[in-house]
């Protein structure tokens, strides 16, 4: 049995023993036997060598996590943010229903201001634009339309021409000119209207050219004077009165386009002056609701300055309206009707003379029968006056415009008797008892001409009286309204700032 050792302690109960060695191998001594020895000191543990690294940790150890940053938003999602947190409570609410009230009622009194302010625009351009250009268009046909005639007249009064005639026949050249410089001055380059100007401007020194050669060669008695004549009617008759009607025509469709941007309703104006009074009515049931109070000052500010801008915009609008389609219907309509008849009549008068110095060298067939060209052309003109006539008399809203329709168609009834005797007298070889029914002193067609000339011009001096006075009613009811309306906009977008800070400075 062997013995433990002397030297060695017995190991008691409950004694830990240490897991690692307590001393290095190489610190302790091998034991002989039978010898002696002295109990072993306890060394602890040498500490490991560490060698700390670049960052910090130990070589081997495991990189510690690092928090990415956080993902900005933007100032859009952070305002939202902002305004729904404040939607949450009551301040922030009233501050969210005084934007919305304010921005409500300045865009109404803006869109207001800008559609009245259109339509205003355009009503001035009626009055003081289109409608006078398209007279001025008429003016330019009828004054060459005369110019034809009053030549033809004086054509067939040989070398005794009239110096009125010859006048008549200058202002009328002089007129025209004005009226094209006038309408060239207000008409876009390259329209179809300055076009029309162009032609007329380069045919007008032509047809006078043709006109002098033609009353030199009639003074001295040459039969060419009356082909030079013919020449330049056909020039007239197929040249410059077309590109005359084509201009008219145009006018008349910038007219026509003007009255369409002043006369539809302003309907986004009235939309949002309808939706601002809703919400202002809204707001102030929810604050009575709220505190059982019945008025709020600010807001009824608000209400009254929205209700006197859609009032102001509904009522002077309508009364625009009917001003301009009154201006149309009775002042328009009426004048081209008048136009159109007072060119008639000039072209058949021209047509009526030309018969006279044709003496039957031009002749058209018409359905196999074959007509003297002039003649044929002064009864298609007569009826064309006869039509034009009555839809004027049907037109005319008061005696003042009734009664000189009347008394053209009276003269026209008897100028197409007078005609029917001249014509006889011509075809019976009898030309110059024909000729003094046509251009002598007394009971001729030309005074039949001469009176329907008279009582149409009176009949348009009427109309235009009358179109001026109910295009400045239509056009004056709209008078302020676009600055009135950006006024009172501001006052009542203030009024629904200032009612609706009063609850809020109840919250500080």
């Amino acid at each position: 049995m062997t013995q433990p050792p002397r030297s060695s302690t017995p190991p008691t109960a409950g004694s830990a023993v240490p897991a690692q060695p307590a001393v290095p191998a190489q610190a302790v001594a091998a034991a002989q036997p039978g010898a002696l020895t002295q109990p072993a000191m306890a060394v602890p543990p040498a500490a490991p060598s560490v060698v700390p690294t670049q960052t910090g940790r130990a070589p081997g150890a495991r990189p510690a996590a690092v928090p990415e940053p956080a993902a900005r938003r933007t100032a859009f999602a952070e305002g939202a943010e902002r305004l729904r947190s404040a939607a949450t409570t009551e301040p922030g609410r009233l501050r969210v229903i005084g934007a919305v009230l304010a921005l409500l009622v300045v865009a109404f009194g803006a869109v207001t201001a800008w559609q009245s302010g259109e339509r205003a625009a355009a009503a001035d351009d009626v009055l003081h634009g289109s409608q006078p250009l398209s007279s001025g268009a008429a003016s330019v046909y009828r004054s060459l339309a005369d110019a034809n005639t009053t030549v033809s007249s004086g054509f067939l009064a040989g070398g005794q021409e009239t110096p009125e005639t010859r006048d008549r026949y200058e202002k009328d050249i002089s007129r025209a000119a004005a009226g094209l410089v006038k309408a060239a001055g207000n008409s876009e380059p390259d329209s179809p209207a300055a076009t029309a100007i162009a032609k007329l401007n380069r045919l007008l020194p032509e047809y006078k050219g043709l006109i002098e050669r033609a009353r030199v060669y009639n003074r001295q008695g040459y039969p060419v004077g009356g082909a030079y004549l013919r020449y330049a009617n056909e020039k007239m008759q197929q040249d410059m009165l077309p590109a005359a009607e084509d201009l008219y025509t145009k006018e008349n469709q910038r007219l026509a386009a003007d009255y369409g941007d002043a006369t539809p309703y302003p309907w986004a104006a009235i939309a949002l002056g309808v939706l601002a009074l809703g919400a202002l009515a809204w707001a102030q049931h929810r604050e009575y609701r709220r505190t059982n109070r019945v008025l709020n000052q600010g807001l009824v500010a608000a209400t009254a300055a929205t209700t006197v801008v859609l009032l102001w915009l509904l009522v002077g609008h309508t009364v625009a309206r009917a001003g301009l389609n009154g201006s149309y219907k009775h002042g328009v309509r009426s004048l081209n009707v008048l136009h159109s008849a007072q060119i008639a009549a000039l072209k058949a008068r021209g047509n009526e003379n030309l018969g006279l110095v044709a003496r039957g060298a031009e002749t058209t067939e018409v359905d196999g029968t074959v007509y003297d060209t002039y003649y044929y052309g002064f009864d298609q003109e007569l009826a064309k006056l006869g039509g034009s006539l009555k839809r004027a008399g049907s037109l005319a809203d008061d005696p003042a415009g009734a009664r000189p329709v009347a008394a053209a168609t009276r003269n026209m009834t008897e100028w197409k008797k007078r005609h029917a005797d001249a014509h006889d007298e011509d075809d019976r070889g009898d030309y110059q008892q024909a000729l003094a029914m046509v251009i002598g002193a007394k009971g001729t067609t030309g005074e039949c001409f001469d009176g329907v000339d008279e009582n149409l011009g009176r009949a348009i001096g009427h109309e235009q009286t009358e179109f001026e006075r109910a295009a400045g009613d239509g056009r004056d009811a709209m008078t302020g309204l676009p600055a009135g309306a950006a006024a009172l906009g501001v006052l009542g977008a203030a009024g629904a700032v200032l009612g609706i800070g009063r609850r809020l400075s109840e919250y500080r």
